[in-house]
């Protein structure tokens, strides 16, 4: 994990004080001091310093053809007003830009990387931006308090980052964000945005480009992350998904491994397709069973989080990986997350209204089958839902989940997310694919593993979201398969039993196993918990619903694990 802190304000100029020897005490070193701001950051950082900008990155900056970045060659190129943007046209990885004033009429500005593969939480009122609240708890920078208006966020919208953490005088930095200080006041913008990708300027009209472009995306980010590691853990998990990330690892030059989990319920089990990846490889797959008592719903969140973001399920596979890669003594694991989002994974009938909004008739009936043969429902079906799509007004990008939930204000989601704010113009799939990536901002949150490794998710890299956005929505759909244009891109690679599956590996059986196994701790754990003493949540409906039996495939047990992991981080935070 990266881990670094600025320090702006009142703690600037601290050589010699108790906060400056802190941070030395956990390990943390000044790199770079100005009139405005002292950056200290870990030995395993990667920081390296712009020499006549009085600025640096922390992480690692790449160029669109993988070369690592050089701080002459950054300031050559661009105007010191333009850098933000500059940097994001032009480089991508894991990072996140400090650029100091040169006069009392600018700002400091802190730019985080359009990924968030670096961290960033700040306090004004305290004076510091940090990858780790407890890096800034542990330097007496900052004392714990839970900000309960914004728990209440966390859980109406439990999926969802607003630049709000649940704990109080503390705000989040969000990606493709920068953040520019002026003694007590700050302002933020977007210096990214994934709006700028799907207009129709920017749109691939041949596929033929589309899929070489998105294969080339991949292929490079992969080995450039890998390259960088050069020793890994991947996760397999049987789908295409992390498929394709192992396609990618075929010729790089780093150390490979593979894990898979399994559990001793029906649903989960990708053993098959895992081994199919891994023999390709030619490394072993090392597989390892979630059992039920893996399940535990009161755990120590990873002391990063600075707000509820890990459920059991999380925590639980999270064990069970670092144990792997700690046997195996790798630098970083390897996902396919945000993979479903990234390629065009739609369930509604977007692709199809979008192809008769924009091509016209011929287009919007040959998307119109190809719906019907993704979704087994007749053409017919297929083109009412794709005519609602077109005449009906758009569905708010986020709706609050008010079950089992006190009566609450209600929150403006677009207002709390910039990518919920969609142009008039958007298409139907654009503003589902958009809004679904908002989401994949917290998947990096809830993983311990991530303050102990490197935690690499190269499908939500940059270069990789931003060739998938340019391909058009019903582009991802055609000849009925999901994710259609990534399969072709790697058809030469994937084994045809990947390849051409339509099924996927779910762990709601494990969930639902868990629950029926825990239902009467379940209950007493929100009952008698924090949330409960606070008011938040409606105790008659939860009695009633732990009172019932569940019907087949009734799956609203999982909001209840939704409510024991904001339960559980409330918990830890005393």
């Amino acid at each position: 994990m990266y881990r670094y802190v600025v320090l702006f304000g009142q703690h600037c100029k601290g050589e010699g004080s108790a906060v400056d020897e802190a941070l030395r005490d956990i390990g943390l070193q000044p790199k770079l001091a100005s009139r405005r701001f002292t950056l200290y950051a870990s030995a395993d950082t990667p920081v390296f310093r712009l020499s006549s900008n009085g600025g640096a990155f922390v992480g690692h900056v790449f160029s669109h053809d993988g070369r690592t970045l050089a701080g002459t060659e950054l300031l050559d190129a661009s105007p010191r007003r333009k850098l933000a943007h500059h940097v994001v046209d032009n480089y991508w990885g894991e990072y996140l830009l400090i650029q100091a004033p040169i006069d009392d009429t600018e700002a400091t500005m802190i730019m985080r990387d359009p990924s968030g593969g670096v961290g960033c939480a700040y306090s004004l009122r305290e004076g510091f931006a940090t990858s780790d609240i407890s890096i800034a708890i542990r330097a007496g920078l900052y004392a714990k308090r839970v900000d309960w208006e914004s728990v209440q966020g966390c859980l109406l919208y439990p999926q969802l980052k607003t630049g709000r953490t649940a704990l109080a005088g503390l705000q989040e930095l969000l990606p493709g964000c920068q953040l520019h200080i002026r003694e007590q006041a700050a302002t933020t913008e977007e210096a990214w945005s994934p709006w700028d990708f799907v207009s129709p300027q920017r749109r691939h009209v041949d596929r033929r480009e589309a899929q070489a472009a998105v294969r080339r995306a991949v292929t490079s980010t992969v080995k450039r992350w890998a390259e960088t590691d050069e020793s890994l853990l991947l996760e397999l998990s049987g789908g295409l998904d992390s498929s394709i990330v192992a396609a990618c690892l075929l010729e790089v030059n780093a150390r490979v491994a593979c894990c898979n989990l399994v559990t001793p319920v029906p649903g989960a089990d990708e053993r098959r397709y895992a081994r199919l990846m891994s023999d390709l490889l030619r490394t072993e797959l090392h597989v390892a069973t979630l059992g039920f008592e893996n399940a535990r719903f009161d755990f120590p969140p990873p002391p990063h989080a600075f707000a509820p973001s890990t459920w059991f399920l999380q925590h639980a596979s999270d064990e069970l990986n670092e144990s792997i890669g700690r046997q195996l003594g790798v630098k970083s694991f390897f996902s396919g997350g945000g993979g479903d989002t990234v390629f065009g994974y739609t369930r509604t009938a977007a692709p199809a209204a979008d192809a008769f909004r924009e091509l016209g008739m011929i287009a919007g009936i040959k998307a119109t089958h190809d719906l019907a043969e993704l979704h087994q429902c007749t053409f017919w079906k297929a083109g009412r839902l794709a005519l609602r799509k077109l005449t009906l007004p758009p569905k708010p990008p986020r709706s609050a989940d008010r079950t089992f939930i006190a009566k609450a204000p209600t929150e403006d989601a677009v207002a709390l997310h910039p990518w919920l704010a969609a142009p008039d113009n958007a298409l139907a799939g654009d503003r589902e694919r958009i809004f679904d990536l908002a989401g994949t901002q917290v998947f990096r949150d809830g993983v311990s593993r991530g303050a102990k490794w490197q935690l690499r998710m190269p499908l939500l890299s940059q270069p990789v979201v931003e060739a998938c956005l340019k391909v058009p929505s019903w582009v991802w759909i055609t000849d009925g398969r999901n994710r259609a244009l990534a399969r072709d891109a790697f058809a030469d690679i994937l084994p045809p039993a990947v390849l051409h599956r339509r099924s996927k590996g779910t762990f709601v059986n494990y969930s639902g196993a868990v629950f029926r196994r825990n239902r009467s701790q379940l209950r007493d754990y929100l009952l008698a918990g924090e949330l409960e003493g606070h008011g938040l949540l409606d105790t008659d409906g939860l009695r009633r619903f732990f009172d019932r039996d569940l019907a087949a495939r009734d799956e609203s047990f999982m909001r209840i694990f939704d409510l024991c992991a904001v339960e559980n981080w409330v918990r830890h935070q005393h």
